[in-house]
């Protein structure tokens, strides 16, 4: 029997013209498009001029656990899924993940078309530096949890790539303001690929100060990573202080980068400083 396989597809984020041809063979061919939105993907079909010829079925974050098992044997019977989202590259912040490893666990192949994502859309226009970032997710909805989280920025150097809501974008770069400080810099993208696209740059506290007043749309922030405030040399001197003075090398090299926003991981330092007794 012929294996099936699984198509990861990224859509489009607005235009409907930035589908790859593969993606839209896919859409036509593939036994089964196991999509986000299926109105949604039934109008991107359309705007494509391509009329799926497989079954279209809904599979969204509330029901992928229960059409996993029914997939995975769908392949598993030869059959080709294509798994698409509303917009952008199924399973960053999608739907998607416990399919391919569903699939991967039992042995059947897995294939991207690569495309469009609101990810590396933003970071590439943004302005901030690109060779080393992360992503977040969504930002926490609650404010403590969001301050909680915000604080494990404070001394992250790489980029940082957040999606939120229109409808607490202000408050969070409020508190972004209070926990990472007022001059950090940002870029607030806007509704990315569409019509009305913005790319809104400056400090955290201008970026509060412009959101204060309403925005509406989908929203991608990209945060500039911490500025080391000290040298390594001297991060470890300090450490070398505190040792002296009584406290254990490991809480020493804690308390020194709790100090110095930007400083390496504790890791780092506490590698660093044994490198210097060598």
């Amino acid at each position: 029997m012929t294996l099936g396989k699984l198509l990861i597809g990224a859509t489009p984020l607005g235009q409907p013209s930035d589908a790859s041809a593969r993606l839209v063979r896919a859409l036509r061919d593939a036994d089964i498009v196991a999509a986000e939105d299926t109105r949604r993907i039934r109008s991107l079909a359309q705007a494509l001029e391509v009329t799926p010829t497989g079954r279209v079925l809904s599979f969204f974050d509330q029901n992928e656990a229960s059409r996993v098992p029914g997939l995975v044997e769908e392949i598993r019977a030869g059959a080709t899924v294509l798994v698409v989202s509303d917009a952008g590259m199924p399973l960053i912040n999608d739907p998607g993940y416990r399919l391919v490893a569903a699939c991967a666990e039992a042995g059947l192949p897995v294939s991207c078309l690569p495309g469009p994502s609101a990810v590396t859309t933003a970071l590439a226009v943004s302005g901030l530096a690109s060779d080393r970032f992360c992503f977040e997710g969504f930002a926490p909805r609650k404010h403590a949890a969001r301050m909680t989280w915000l604080q494990t920025l404070a001394h992250e150097m790489r980029t940082c790539v957040f999606f939120e809501s229109p409808r607490r974008l202000a408050e969070t770069l409020r508190d972004a303001v209070d926990a990472l400080g007022a001059d950090r810099r940002a870029v607030v993208c806007r509704e990315l690929t569409k019509t009305h696209e913005e790319i809104k740059r400056g400090s955290l506290a201008e970026l509060a100060d412009w959101a204060d007043d309403g925005v509406l749309g989908e929203i991608t922030v990209v945060l500039a990573g911490a500025t080391p405030t000290a040298d390594l040399p001297t991060l470890v001197a300090e450490v070398e202080e505190l040792v002296a003075a009584g406290t254990r090398v490991k809480d020493a090299c804690a308390r020194v980068v709790a100090d110095n926003p930007g400083a390496p991981s504790k890791r780092e330092l506490y590698d660093a400083v044994l490198r210097s007794r060598d």
